[in-house]
C-alpha cells in the first residue's frame, strides 16, 4: 500500500530500533560524505548539491540527505522542492518514504534527495528542540527507502551542535568536507568544524574555500572580496587537505 508521505513521529526519543534501521542501510551505502560548516551562509548547500551533481554526472549512484531541518534548501536548488514523497507500508507499525529523484539533463543517473522542506509547507516554521530535531534527521536516514547508492551526502545544518554530534556517532562516515569563506570569523568557526570531525575519528577531513574571489566581467581581473588565502592557510595549520577555491559565478547565483 503507497500513501502520501506522513507527518514525521517524532514524539518518542527511543532510538534504538531506528538506529538499527540506519545500521542497516548504510551497509548499501559505499561512501558517506558528510558536507558541513562552522557557521551560515558560506555555501555549504550549494557545494553539497554540487558535489551530487558531478557524482551522478559520471555515473554513479547518489543520494542527498538535507539535514538542515530549519533551512532546507537542497531541494529547491534540485529542482524538486515541488516533489510530492509518498509512504510504502513495510509492517503493522511502520511506513517507507520513497524519496523523490532529480533528473538533470547529462546525468548518466538521477539523484535521491530526501528533505524536511517535503514534509512541511514551504513557509511553515520548525519550532522544535534539539532532541527532535536529531530524531526527524535519524528518520530521514532510517525510515526512508535509499537503496544501494555508491555515494549518500548529508547536508548538515551549520555549527558543530548536537544534531552533528548524534548522526555523526550514527553514521560511519568516511569523509567530511568543511566549506568555509576567506574571511576572518567564518575561519575561526570553520576550524571548530574540522577540529569536531577530527575528534569524531572521521577518516578524511578536508577544507573548501567558497566566494574566493570574483572575476570582473570587464578586464577579467580576480577581485578578493573577502581576503585571499584564508582556507588554504587554516588547511595547513589544521594539518588536513585544501580541496580548493570556488569563485562568485553569477550563473550558480542564477541557477540557485
Amino acid at each position: 500500500m503507497t500513501i502520501k508521505a506522513p507527518t514525521l513521529n517524532v514524539g518518542g526519543l527511543g532510538a534504538d530500533p531506528l538506529t538499527q534501521r540506519i545500521n542497516e542501510k548504510q551497509k548499501k551505502w559505499k561512501y558517506k560524505i558528510a558536507v558541513l560548516s562552522g557557521k551560515g551562509g558560506v555555501g555549504k548547500s550549494t557545494v553539497a548539491v554540487n558535489l551530487a551533481a558531478a557524482l551522478a554526472k559520471k555515473g554513479y549512484f547518489v543520494g542527498i540527505l538535507d539535514a538542515d531541518v530549519h533551512g532546507p534548501n537542497v531541494a529547491k536548488m534540485l529542482g524538486v522542492d515541488k516533489a510530492e514523497v509518498f509512504a510504502e507500508k513495510v509492517d503493522e507499525n511502520r511506513f517507507e518514504m520513497i524519496p523523490p529523484m532529480n533528473d538533470f539533463l547529462g546525468q548518466t543517473t538521477p539523484i535521491k534527495v530526501m528533505s524536511m522542506g517535503f514534509l512541511v509547507p514551504e513557509d511553515q516554521p520548525i519550532i522544535w528542540r534539539g532532541a527532535l530535531v536529531t530524531k526527524a534527521i535519524k528518520q530521514l536516514l532510517g525510515d526512508v527507502r535509499w537503496g544501494e547508492l555508491d555515494f549518500m551526502i548529508i547536508d548538515f545544518p551549520p555549527g558543530t551542535g548536537d544534531q552533528i554530534l548524534t548522526v555523526t556517532q550514527t553514521l560511519q562516515l568516511d569523509a567530511a568536507v568543511i566549506v568555509t569563506t576567506p574571511q576572518e570569523v567564518a575561519l575561526l568557526d570553520t576550524g571548530k568544524a574540522v577540529n569536531m570531525m577530527k575528534t569524531m575519528e572521521v577518516p578524511y577531513v578536508a577544507v573548501i574555500e567558497n566566494m574566493s574571489y570574483l572575476i570582473c566581467p570587464h578586464c577579467g581581473k580576480e577581485i578578493d572580496l573577502f581576503g585571499k588565502g584564508g582556507g588554504r592557510k587554516l588547511a595547513e595549520k589544521e594539518g588536513v587537505d585544501f580541496l580548493g577555491e570556488i569563485p562568485i559565478d553569477l550563473k550558480a547565483r542564477e541557477a540557485s
